[in-house]
């Protein structure tokens, strides 16, 4: 009798953790953004938060929990109830945390379950508005004869602009003096402003600067040109003499380890049906980005290319130097 007893109770917590699964989501979900409200990765979250209530027929909270170059919103994530209800959408920084911090208080990707790549972000290099420099060429020159006096201001250790600048030194063989800043916003005040020379910055950010030309243009950091009318006319730095430079600020969204299959299941389902909105990829185009399709979408092809750019990132980090405590 005991036996039987067990066993039915066995089956009745299975049917119904089952049907829990099933129903999921029944409440809303919080979009962690380990960044400042404002900036690129936080309106990037915004749309994908916005597409993801239709197909998960639930609202979408963005939290933004930003510090420490992304590390701390990417922790509470690792630490949350792996339940499908508090996820993390990260740029390349998912990628590079490794390298960069010595007290990283989680793994990648060990911690996370991942759900599919987002998007790509090409940055922009781009200049204070008194620059002499009025082409990539000139501007070669100029930080080649000025050396560690080239101010190169960034959003903070592990932001994007942050491991674009160190990218751009390793190809230009150039040690320019970084000036680390608490997020875009002041990094570009102080452009605009003429206290830094120069910035790599997501097309996001800078387009409306760009367009109002109150900084100066040098490159766009993909391996194409951007179909923006105010870029479209813009080289690549690989065109411009850098050959094969490469610098794509993907985001990608992931869930605590140990969320179930099941509802890991419905969440990419979700995202594929969002990557497909045409209000989001009109939105995400308008901002110089391209909606992820193919592989990368599947959750293991999201890992094996964050495994990929884990790899990259540590041997151009380690080269340069630049680390966080």
């Amino acid at each position: 009798m005991n036996i039987l007893w067990r066993s039915v109770a066995g089956l009745a917590v299975l049917g119904s953790s089952h049907f829990a699964f099933a129903e999921f989501p029944d409440k809303p979900i919080t979009l962690v953004v380990p960044f400042v409200a404002g900036g690129p990765s936080d309106k990037i979250a915004r749309d994908v938060a916005e597409a993801l209530r239709k197909p998960l027929g639930q609202t979408v909270v963005v939290e933004n929990a930003g510090g420490a170059g992304g590390t701390i919103g990417s922790a509470k994530v690792a630490r949350a109830t792996p339940d499908g209800y508090t996820l993390l959408v990260h740029h390349i920084g998912m990628a590079t945390a490794l390298a960069l911090y010595r007290k990283l208080t989680y793994k990648v990707p060990e911690d996370f379950e991942t759900l599919g790549v987002v998007n790509e972000a090409p940055s922009v290099l781009i200049g204070k508005p008194g620059l002499a420099a009025n082409n990539f060429a000139e501007l070669r020159q100029w930080i080649a004869s000025s050396g560690d006096k080239v101010n190169l201001a960034n959003a903070g250790v592990g932001s994007a602009s942050h491991l674009c600048g160190l990218m751009l030194q390793s190809a230009l063989k150039a040690n320019m003096t970084p000036v680390p800043y608490k997020g875009t916003a002041p990094a570009m005040t102080d452009m605009l402003g003429g206290q830094v020379d120069l910035m790599c910055e997501q097309a996001t950010n800078a387009v409306p600067q760009i367009e109002g030309k109150k900084v100066k243009v040098y490159g766009v950091t993909s391996l194409q040109r951007l179909q923006l009318p105010v870029l479209k006319d813009t080289p690549t730095l690989a065109e411009a003499g850098l050959p094969g430079f490469n610098v794509q600020v993907w985001h990608g969204l992931y869930a605590p380890k140990g969320t179930p299959p099941a509802v890991l299941a419905r969440l990419n389902a979700a995202l594929k049906l969002a990557l497909t909105d045409p209000d989001l990829i009109k939105k995400q185009e308008a901002l110089g980005l391209t909606v992820t399709t193919g592989e990368r979408l599947e959750p293991a092809g999201h890992r094996k290319f964050l495994e990929a750019e884990k790899e990259r990132w540590s041997q151009v980090i380690k080269a340069a130097g630049q680390y966080a405590d």
